[in-house]
């Protein structure tokens, strides 16, 4: 497991970065892990499980590439991502993602688009259960 990065600190470098004269909206994300199992959530099927950690893991090559991809995105000027790895505990940081861009609706937009595919693509979640 790796220690999570500041959001407040993102920001600061995000608003000291030379892209930031263009960019009028920052958006965060911060994924944690949640007690509920994934198909629960996800399918609606409650089997009575609970989710009491996580190994985690990612591609960080295709997460780095997928990063720089959304900087030619519309819009998007400023694009920041962490992940964490290993074995993780209930309520535990898995993944915090920073974009910066000129209108809410790209940033919206590219922010949905970035973590939708980091979370289908380039991540590996086994949860465990009681």
């Amino acid at each position: 497991m790796k220690e999570s990065p500041s959001v407040d600190e993102w920001l600061r470098e995000a608003k000291a970065d030379e892209s930031a004269a263009r960019c009028g909206m920052y958006l965060t994300h911060n994924g944690t892990v949640r007690e509920l199992p994934k198909k629960q959530v996800r399918e609606g099927i409650d089997d009575g499980s609970t989710v009491t950690a996580m190994d985690f893991s990612y591609d960080h090559a295709a997460v780095e590439a997928a990063a720089a991809e959304a900087l030619s995105w519309e819009g998007i000027e400023y694009v920041k991502v962490w992940l964490n790895e290993g074995h993780l505990e209930v309520g535990d940081d898995i993944m915090y993602v920073l974009i910066g861009g000129d209108i809410r609706p790209h940033v919206i937009d590219a922010l949905q688009r970035l973590v939708g595919a980091i979370k289908t693509e380039m991540v590996s979640e086994v949860e465990i259960s009681d």
